[in-house]
């Protein structure tokens, strides 16, 4: 991995992290009827999109960083229905 991978490695894994203090605040407080459900799909669709970007060109830092993004989706969609 060169240093142009490495800083987009990093670069996607800030950005992944983003959606870490929803979630352990969700967790925690056991709501999340204001968050739209929506968003999250939208959130599916264009993290799947970035992965099958990333697996054509053969990018594995938007590979990881998306599948990264991509479970941390589907988990606050889990706690979104389980917590409704």
């Amino acid at each position: 991995m060169n240093g142009v991978q490495i800083f987009g490695f990093l670069a996607g894994l800030v950005t992944a992290s983003g959606m870490m203090p929803q979630l352990i605040k969700t967790i925690k407080t056991k709501k999340a009827g204001e968050l739209s459900i929506q968003m999250f799909l939208v959130y599916v669709v264009g993290f799947g999109m970035w992965i099958t970007y990333g697996a054509i060109r053969e990018d594995f830092p938007i590979i990881v960083t998306n599948s990264f993004s991509l479970v941390l989706t589907f988990l606050m969609i889990y706690f979104k229905i389980k917590y409704k």
